[in-house]
């Protein structure tokens, strides 16, 4: 049936991360959970201990800016300013080792709040490469066993 009077509509935009995620409250259990994997694994010890012994501060900031980077409420850059993540952290010595132990955390805490699969793969990727962009210090040096130039 084609009506003329009917108005042209857009097509949807597909929901964001943020929405995807299931909001402010999902954000705010995956915060939780995130610190509470940083508090409960191993290989997680150091990271942990860059952070304040009460976290309650580190936790806002971080629901803020996670809620923003997913597409969320801009309300970290309305507090804060502009992330400027590598300068904020640069106080604190990221390596591999770091990378990945933060990384396995909130893998963890994705899990353990039911972020969907396909959504966990797609931030997991967008999750790695920044945390990549932070690390600060050099890659462990090469031994001869795994550089071939210097095994000749």
């Amino acid at each position: 049936m084609n009506l003329p009077h009917a108005l042209p509509t857009a097509p949807l935009a597909p929901p964001s991360h943020f929405e995807a995620i299931g909001g402010q409250t999902a954000v705010d259990r995956l915060v939780d959970a995130f610190y509470a994997q940083m508090d409960s694994r191993p290989d997680a010890t150091g990271i942990r201990a860059m952070h304040e012994p009460d976290l309650g501060h580190t936790k806002a900031v971080l629901r803020l800016y996670l809620a923003e980077w997913l597409g969320g409420p801009k309300g970290y850059t309305a507090q804060r300013g502009h992330p400027r993540l590598r300068m904020r952290h640069a106080a604190f010595p990221i390596g591999v080792l770091e990378r990945d132990a933060w990384l396995a955390c909130m893998g963890a805490a994705m899990q353990q709040t039911g972020v969907p699969p396909d959504l966990h793969r797609v931030l997991m990727v967008a999750f790695f490469k920044t945390a990549d962009f932070m690390r600060n210090t050099p890659h462990p040096p090469a031994t001869p066993a795994n550089n071939p130039k210097e095994a000749s």
